[in-house]
C-alpha cells in the first residue's frame, strides 16, 4: 500500500515536530550542564581560591566573581522565566472585536458585523487577496493580528517569533522580552568568562605555568572554547533581534515586511522598543513588567497592536 504525497509530508512534519519537542529537553540539560562546568572552572578551580592570595590578585578575583554571579542570576532568571511563561495562546471561540457604531470588525481583521463563518469556509481566510481576514485551519478558529500557528506546540501563538529548542518553548508576545534578556545576559556572561580564562588559554600554547590537575586543565580548555563559541554565535542573533525590535517586527514577519515595505506596526524606534520592554524603565533589564505597564499597555497582552495612522487612512479610502 502506498501513501499519498500529502500523507507522507504530514507524517514527516509530525515526526519532525515530535523530534523538536524531545530535543528541547536535551538542550535544557545541555544549557544547565555548560553552566555547571563553567561555574566549576571559574569559581571553584580558578578565581575562588585566588580570593585568598592577597593583594591585587584577590581584588581582581573578587570583581570577576561578583560580576559572574550577578550575571548568572540574571541569566538563569531570564532563562527560566522564558521557559515557564506561556508565550500567549488564543482563547477558545475567540472572535474579532467589533466596532458597534460603524458595524465593522477591527480593521486588522476586516470582517463584517454579524457575519457568521463556519469551519467549511476557512479557505476564505487564507486567500492572499484578503490578508486582513485571518483564520487558522488547523485550530479551526480566528487568529488575532500577528498571530501564527506553531506546528511544534500545535496551537496558535500570539505575535509568534519562533519556536526555540533552547528554551523548550515558543517565543511569543508574553515572553519575547524575557527571551531577549536571556540573550543579553548570555552574551555578557560568556564574554566575561572568555576574557577571564583567556590568560589560561594562551598559557596552553606558550611556556606559561598552569596549575591544576589534568582534569581541571581539560575542563578549563573546554569551558573557554564553549563560552567563546556561544559569545560569538549569540552576538549575531542578538543584533538581529535588536533590529527586529526597533522595527516592531518578528522573525516570521520579517519576510512579510520585505513584501510590504510600508509596515503598519512600525511606530518609531522608541514606541517599538516600549511595546516589547514596557514604558517603566525600572523594569527594562529584568524579566518582568510593572503593574502600571500591564494596565496601560494592552499591547503587552498580545491581542491589540496600534498601527501607523497614515496607513490606516489609506486602507479606509
Amino acid at each position: 500500500m502506498t501513501k499519498s504525497g500529502g500523507g507522507i509530508m504530514a507524517w514527516n512534519v509530525f515526526r519532525f515536530c515530535t523530534a523538536l519537542r524531545a530535543l528541547g529537553s536535551i538542550m535544557m540539560v545541555m544549557v544547565l550542564g555548560i553552566i555547571g562546568l563553567t561555574y566549576y572552572v571559574l569559581v571553584i578551580a580558578d578565581y575562588g581560591p585566588a580570593l585568598f592570595h592577597g593583594g591585587l590578585e584577590s581584588l581582581v578575583s573578587f570583581i570577576v566573581l561578583l560580576l559572574f554571579h550577578s550575571l548568572l542570576v540574571m541569566l538563569l532568571w531570564s532563562y527560566f522565566t522564558t521557559v515557564l511563561t506561556d508565550p500567549g495562546g488564543v482563547p477558545p471561540n475567540w472572535r474579532p472585536s467589533v466596532d458597534e457604531e460603524r458595524g465593522d470588525a477591527d480593521p486588522l481583521i476586516g470582517l463584517e458585523h454579524g457575519s457568521n463563518f463556519g469551519p467549511n469556509q476557512s479557505s476564505v481566510f487564507g486567500d492572499p487577496a484578503n490578508q486582513r481576514m485571518r483564520f487558522c485551519r488547523k485550530c479551526n478558529q480566528f487568529k488575532p493580528p500577528r498571530c501564527h500557528h506553531c506546528s511544534v506546540c500545535r496551537r496558535c501563538i500570539l505575535k509568534m517569533d519562533h519556536h526555540c529548542v533552547w528554551v523548550v518553548n515558543c517565543v511569543g508576545a508574553l515572553n519575547y522580552k524575557f527571551f531577549l534578556l536571556f540573550l543579553v545576559y548570555t552574551f555578557l556572561e560568556t564574554t566575561l568568562v572568555t576574557l577571564s580564562l583567556l590568560r589560561l588559554f594562551i598559557a596552553f600554547f606558550t611556556d606559561g605555568e598552569i596549575s591544576g590537575t589534568p582534569g581541571t586543565l581539560v575542563a578549563t580548555f573546554i569551558t573557554f572554547v564553549l563560552n567563546l563559541s556561544f559569545a560569538l554565535s549569540v552576538v549575531g542573533f542578538l543584533i538581529m533581534h535588536i533590529s527586529l525590535v526597533l522595527a516592531n517586527t518578528t522573525t516570521i514577519e520579517a519576510y512579510e515586511k520585505k513584501i510590504d515595505p510600508k509596515w503598519q506596526y512600525d511606530l518609531g524606534r522608541k514606541k517599538n522598543f516600549e511595546q516589547v520592554f514596557g514604558m517603566d524603565k525600572r523594569y527594562w533589564f529584568i524579566p518582568a513588567y510593572s503593574e502600571d505597564d500591564l494596565k496601560r499597555m494592552p499591547v503587552l497582552q498580545g491581542f491589540e497592536y496600534p498601527t501607523r495612522p497614515e496607513l490606516n487612512e489609506l486602507q479606509q479610502l
